[in-house]
């Protein structure tokens, strides 16, 4: 047993999905979230923003003693992890493999869809990492910047015009395409779920990367022995590089719960 804590980071609140999931199949585990919510979006960032953003943010993590640090950002996971696996001696986890494997799993026709932020997209990660596990697969892959703004805004829900338009629109050529599996390859896009799906339609399976990161945050510790006992009640905290009201306000649509008590305001360009 192993009980450090696990070091989760995205860009704002998306991340939250992926600690969503990490308590449901890890219930032991402590864990430590950053959000930069100062600095959110990174989707429209330039790739050495991103990387200078991301290192600040390993920085702070990396304040507390960790076993582990999952990067739920698909902006940062296709343009720094790489560095921030060659600079750092612990585990660091994306999002972009996992949901790969679990799409090339799922899929029937091998038509296979990806959104996500610019940043994602321009970058080609999920596309080059579904193509090196199944290289007859069919992609097409959709920049869909405003949903990042309209999650934050709490705007998720079915019926609110404004989000279904916007939806509607990014995914237009992507429902055209006819495929069966679709990456939501933001974390803050598990929040949309039901407007995708019902705009999808029920033939088209939804890949969750901060479910598919959890997963494999929890193969890993456990390949490793370092998973606690499920019995045991881990502990959460919150940190974000804005306002922590507003953080634990927010946070509430992504977990479930109130967290206000729990969320402090860290400095991050001190990292």
């Amino acid at each position: 047993m192993d009980t450090r804590p696990i070091g989760i980071f995205d860009s704002g609140m998306g991340g939250l999905t992926c600690v969503r999931q990490m308590i449901r199949l890890l219930p032991g585990e402590d864990i430590v979230y950053f959000g930069d919510t100062g600095r959110v979006p990174y989707g429209g960032r330039s790739a050495e923003t991103i990387v200078r953003y991301a290192r600040q943010d390993v920085a702070f993590l990396r304040s507390f003693d960790l076993k582990t640090i999952v990067i739920a950002c698909g902006t940062v996971s296709t343009t720094a992890l790489d560095v921030l696996e060659r600079e750092n001696d612990l585990p660091i986890l994306g999002v972009v493999q996992p949901a790969a494997k679990a799409a090339v799993n799922t899929t029937k026709s091998g038509k296979i869809g990806v959104i996500g932020t610019k940043a994602t997209i321009r970058s080609g990660a999920y596309e080059a990492s579904i193509r090196a596990l199944l290289p007859e697969a069919q992609l097409i892959a959709k920049a869909c910047p405003l949903l990042v703004p309209l999650v934050e805004d709490g705007r998720v829900h079915r019926g609110d015009a404004v989000t279904e338009r916007v939806v509607e629109e990014y995914l237009a050529p992507v429902k055209t395409a006819g495929v069966d599996t679709l990456v939501l390859g933001c974390t803050h896009y598990p929040l949309l779920m039901d407007v995708i799906s019902d705009y999808m339609g029920t033939g088209v399976t939804l890949i969750d990367t901060g479910e598919e990161a959890a997963r494999a945050a929890a193969a890993l510790l456990f390949e490793q022995s370092q998973l606690n006992d499920p019995s045991r009640k881990g502990r959460r905290r919150y940190y974000a590089s804005d306002s922590a009201a507003d953080f634990a306000a927010t946070a509430a649509l992504f977990l479930g719960k109130d967290i206000s008590d729990r969320v402090e305001r860290v400095a991050i360009e001190n990292y």
